[in-house]
């Protein structure tokens, strides 16, 4: 099998859909699967797979263009400038099966007729949203797929009936992210308070203001925030009010992000929509307790054991971040053993196992 995942921020970012792809992608190479990643970084020696560059310019440079319809988001920028060097590189009859999380243009270009013979089968993932899966509207009528991978329940639930489905959660890698010794002093943080950590996009759906201002009410509880985004400069302010000597921003390499998890005593994550969340399996694979918002998509994940609750109330979202620290050694090899779950050779054989039957239905027909 000879498999293709395209995305424009493929080794330019470690977030996200990029991280969740990756691990798969790494995981299926080391086992032997023929597997290409075509995205905008650069070359990594480290990677197992197969990487291919295909310029594009960078989504900071769009974050203050209009919002319009195929163009909705400095995301969607960014993919369309990824797609001249995209074609440029993807030729359909080096891959039995392709995939992505990106719409639109890129799930439009892999699933173009080929010049030349058939095109392969395309699986799309709901990393971001099952928008283009369901919805008839606008771009959104022009979606399409062979298979589509459904990120959580809910998602399997609204799709399974009009597209080939399949409920494939999201993958934490498990021998590098677990419970040990943090080190505040690399990062900069104090060694004698309570540290919140929240890993995040500085995006509006995030909430991080909604985090400052819940940390901001318990006294001498220090914020740090691992991320960037279009309001960098609002959270900054913000915590420059709120939490004066409490707030510590920054950006962390990949390698880092397990110490970093393991040097905070309580994690925060304030979406209320997420399509899976890889940040709370992380943290709970790292033994760090988890704040987030009530939903039954989030208890799917976590399990019931974490501190979930209506985040609207900030005064009750500083209650649950008292209350987990109060408590962030009971129930750890419970919490590291639901995460594991979400280990990455599981979840890769889950993706195996679908593009086989996805490309064995195809050829069938």
């Amino acid at each position: 099998m000879r498999i293709l995942f395209a995305l424009p921020g493929f080794h330019r970012y470690d977030r996200g859909a990029e991280t969740a792809f990756m691990s798969i992608a790494g995981e299926l190479a080391r086992t032997g699967t023929d597997v290409t990643l075509i995205g905008s970084g650069r070359e990594r020696r480290s990677a197992p797979y197969r990487f291919v560059h295909a310029g594009s310019i960078p989504r900071t440079n769009f974050e203050s263009f209009p919002s319009l319809p195929t163009l909705r988001n400095e995301c969607a920028y960014e993919e369309l400038t990824f797609i001249p060097g995209f074609m440029r590189c993807y030729r359909p009859a080096q891959f039995d099966i392709t995939v992505t999380c990106s719409y639109p243009f890129t799930n439009w270009m892999l699933r173009r007729p080929a010049l030349r013979g058939s095109r392969p089968p395309h699986i799309f993932v709901t990393q971001n949203g099952d928008w283009p899966a369901h919805s008839n509207s606008s771009e959104f009528r022009f979606f399409g797929c062979e298979g589509l991978v459904c990120t959580n329940p809910d998602f399997y639930a609204r799709n399974q009936h009009r597209w080939r489905c399949r409920l494939i959660p999201n993958a934490v890698e498990c021998d590098r992210f677990h419970p040990g010794v943090g080190q505040r002093r690399r990062f900069g943080l104090p060694e004698d308070r309570l540290v919140v950590l929240m890993v995040s996009a500085l995006i509006p759906s995030k909430r991080v203001e909604t985090g400052i201002e819940a940390v901001s009410r318990i006294p001498d509880a220090h914020l740090v925030v691992a991320g960037d985004g279009p309001l960098r400069q609002v959270v900054d302010s913000k915590a420059a009010q709120l939490l004066p000597r409490r707030f510590t921003r920054l950006t962390v390499t990949p390698d880092l992000m397990p110490l970093l998890y393991r040097s905070a005593n309580v994690f925060l994550h304030l979406s209320k929509e997420e399509s899976f969340g890889n940040v709370f399996i992380e943290a709970m694979a790292c033994g760090v307790p988890v704040v987030g918002h009530e939903t039954d998509r989030l208890r799917w994940i976590v399990g019931n054991d974490e501190y979930l609750l209506d985040t609207d109330d900030v005064t009750k979202v500083a209650e649950y971040i008292q209350r987990a620290y109060s408590s962030s050694g009971v129930k750890q090899k419970e919490r590291v053993a639901k995460a594991e779950h979400f280990s990455v050779p599981r979840i890769a054989a889950m993706y195996k196992q679908f593009f086989d039957e996805v490309i064995s239905s195809i050829r069938a027909d």
